[in-house]
């Protein structure tokens, strides 16, 4: 990336390398040409301009500045994120399928084709890049691409005419070499390629339709699923199905290149280190759901969440690894190091305000210390969280995944961490009980899913027994339940406004005061 003259970054990716599906490369001289004869199109080649599905094979040349660079990349990490969250909440297929079209619309649409693509191609290379440093973040990010790239590739084939047009189109386009069956054979085969359970259901449908001859290692997901023929080593795949086989070669590609790219990020990083190096290395951590600053608010049009409401509000609305917080800062009056930033960052982030937030942890940490001690030893970190000290940066809270990956909580003195993914099965049944979250079978729904290991699920499920029908609730974005505790925050505060005509409002609280949170024994 090269600093142009019109303070713009001239984004020629040089991270990346040119040719294959790769992110990362030496610093090259000059920007690499984006079209085969050089020049610089602002589109990204190999990819159909008449609908959203790219294979990302080639690098872009686009002019980028460098808030530009971050907003591209935060607006698809909205819709990665929120693919993440619906596959959390087993959404059903259509339900699934209009969110993520309305997230895409929201987040990587413009009224410009050209513009369009250039925020979807830019976008894409930047988080490649990002992501592309640790297993961890490799994972999350084949995941959720995959799954965007299948539901574009999948709504393109529904889109079409009878004869599959925009699909035969893409194919052609990104160079992909199938086999297809010949009239005789499929003659041959007729019998057998229609009793193929979901295949044509009549015989002028079965001559319209198109078939390819692949090997079955490359149709592994049909073949499991019993959707396609297969004779003599090779499936014989319609081509409306050729979907699958297409999304498989788009996952090892961008495997491979991920894992490539991972190599020599450190040496990238390292000689961008004044510019995008800190964009990329901070942007898994970029927070893009509800709960930035002063995003909860009350009825009464003021914060929500002050030193005087919090109590309140972690017994109404808050998710359970931030009660266990808030529990433990109210019994010791402290908290260890990592208990202050989970915690202290998700206050910040629900709306709390510097001061607000002082005052709180002053007026519980002054309970075993003076003044003077907690002013010395605490509030200089506090005012670093909030941007004020050291470098000035404005640190964004933490998600479900960085909590339940992160350090353990030693048992008995420390209180941060997931509980879900924390708690042993006997303290967390017990805790469920003691909070009388929903019924027995709800309980018994979320340790199941704590003990297969889905411990978003299982917050989920919490979320959903405690806030009856908040999916028909005006005003309640669910979005981020499951994946982010300021989204679970802000949803059942919005929930609790509208049910109650002002679950979050200062008089309304001030009823609730002295309620207290159960606490895990």
């Amino acid at each position: 990336l090269k600093r142009s003259r019109t303070s713009h970054i001239h984004s020629r990716c040089t991270t990346f390398p040119n040719k294959s599906m790769n992110v990362a490369g030496p610093i090259r001289s000059r920007p690499l040409p984006l079209s085969a004869d050089g020049k610089d199109t602002g589109m990204s080649v190999g990819s159909s301009s008449s609908n959203d599905v790219d294979m990302y094979l080639d690098v872009p040349s686009f002019e980028l500045s460098l808030d530009e660079f971050e907003e591209y990349a935060l607006a698809r990490l909205k819709v990665l994120r929120k693919i993440e969250e619906m596959k959390t909440r087993n959404l059903p297929p259509e339900t699934f399928r209009t969110q993520l079209d309305a997230s895409i619309k929201a987040n990587l649409t413009s009224t410009q084709q050209k513009h369009k693509t250039k925020l979807d191609v830019a976008s894409h290379f930047i988080l490649r890049a990002a992501y592309c440093r640790t297993e961890d973040l490799r994972r999350w990010f084949l995941a959720q691409e995959c799954r965007l790239f299948r539901h574009r590739l999948e709504n393109l084939s529904r889109s079409s005419s009878t004869n599959n047009s925009g699909l035969r189109e893409f194919l052609a386009n990104n160079d992909f070499d199938l086999d297809p069956v010949s009239r005789d054979e499929k003659e041959r085969l007729s019998d057998k390629l229609q009793k193929v359970p979901g295949g044509p259901t009549s015989p002028g449908e079965f001559i319209n339709t198109q078939y390819y001859r692949v090997p079955f290692v490359q149709a592994l997901e049909l073949v499991s699923r019993r959707e396609c023929y297969v004779e003599k080593g090779q499936a014989y795949v319609p081509l409306a199905r050729i979907v699958s086989i297409v999304a498989a070669k788009f996952r090892v590609a961008l495997s491979k290149s991920l894992a490539l790219a991972a190599g020599v990020f450190g040496q990238v990083a390292h000689d961008e280190a004044s510019r995008i190096g800190p964009l990329l290395k901070s942007m898994n951590s970029q927070y893009t759901g509800p709960g930035a600053p002063n995003a909860v608010m009350g009825t009464d049009g003021e914060n929500a969440l002050t030193a005087a409401t919090v109590d309140a509000l972690a017994d109404q609305s808050m998710p359970l690894c931030m009660q266990q917080l808030h529990q433990g800062l109210k019994r010791d009056h402290k908290l260890k190091h990592q208990g202050r930033l989970q915690f202290g960052l998700f206050l910040k982030g629900a709306g709390m305000s510097l001061e607000e937030h002082t005052l709180f942890f002053q007026r519980e940490f002054t309970r075993i210390m003076t003044s003077e001690q907690f002013n010395k030893s605490y509030s200089y970190s506090i005012r670093h969280m909030h941007g004020k000290e050291g470098k000035r940066a404005s640190y964004t809270p933490y998600n479900c995944m960085k909590i339940i990956f992160g350090n353990p909580p030693q048992s008995g003195v420390e209180h941060h961490g997931c509980p879900y993914k924390h708690f042993d099965d006997q303290n967390l049944s017990a805790l469920l009980t003691k909070l009388k979250i929903g019924s027995v079978a709800d309980r018994d729904v979320i340790m199941s899913h704590k003990k297969d290991g889905n411990f978003q699920l299982a917050c989920a499920k919490h979320f959903e027994v405690s806030h009856p029908s908040a999916t028909s609730v005006d005003g309640v974005n669910l979005d981020g339940v499951g994946n982010h505790p300021n989204a679970w925050f802000s949803a059942s505060v919005s929930y609790h406004n509208a049910k109650n005509g002002g679950g979050a409002s200062s008089s309304n609280i001030e009823l609730k005061q002295g309620q207290g949170v159960a606490m895990a024994m």
